[in-house]
């Protein structure tokens, strides 16, 4: 039979929705650096230089091959031995979701970029316009419009993956909500409580990762 009672975790709901502000900085601090990075390791990926290939093909290849919850204890308890400082949980937390992100995102980029067509290029460079000024200004601009619903993806992926955290102490809602069912006792309802949370936090992303797609292919 099944023994819940939801009313003795509503004064802590608060407390709870708290982890909130704590779960968006992490996630958006984190999309933006894994999202400059990306770019960076894409254009690192059809460059013309072998080495950089190599590096950036490498780079992906380690990240998107192992678990993100084994890179965040790597640089969170790592860091001691490694350099002799301990790094806090909400740095390690932002970094390693942001040399993960950058990894994925840096496929999507290329993706995109490599789905424009080639004509854009060459007509670029008959015209005598430089590499960089071509990329930023031609290329990446009708790239990043393409590949938009999978960049949100990624987001929402990221934004949900940030619930490991809660293993290296960030206060975040899982671990608020981890803690309340200590208090109580009782997991099943605060963890209820936080997966409600997350749900709607997804929900909102996607809806607003639709309205922006929409609003662009209505700039075209």
């Amino acid at each position: 039979m099944m023994n819940l009672d939801f009313k003795q975790i509503i004064p802590s709901i608060p407390y709870i929705l708290q982890g909130i502000s704590v779960t968006l900085e992490i996630v958006l601090l984190a999309g933006l650096l894994g999202f400059i990075l990306g770019i960076i390791l894409s254009l690192l990926k059809i460059s013309s230089i072998n080495i950089l290939n190599w590096l950036a093909d490498a780079y992906t290849s380690i990240f998107r091959g192992t678990p993100l919850v084994l890179q965040l204890m790597l640089i969170y308890y790592g860091s001691p031995q490694i350099t002799g400082y301990q790094i806090q949980p909400y740095t390690a937390a932002v970094l390693s979701f942001a040399l993960n992100s950058g990894a994925y995102v840096s496929e999507i980029i290329r993706a995109g970029i490599l789905a424009v067509d080639k004509g854009q290029r060459e007509a670029a460079m008959a015209l005598g316009v430089p590499y960089r000024k071509m990329m930023w200004d031609i290329i990446l601009p009708q790239a990043l419009k393409n590949i938009l619903p999978a960049l949100m993806n990624e987001f929402i992926s990221l934004t949900k993956e940030s619930a490991i955290v809660t293993t290296i102490g960030v206060m975040d809602i899982m671990r608020r909500s981890y803690q309340v069912g200590a208090k109580y006792y009782s997991f099943f309802e605060p963890l209820l409580v936080a997966g409600l949370i997350y749900y709607l936090m997804v929900m909102i992303l996607t809806l607003l990762g639709k309205a922006l797609e929409r609003r662009m292919r209505q700039g075209d």
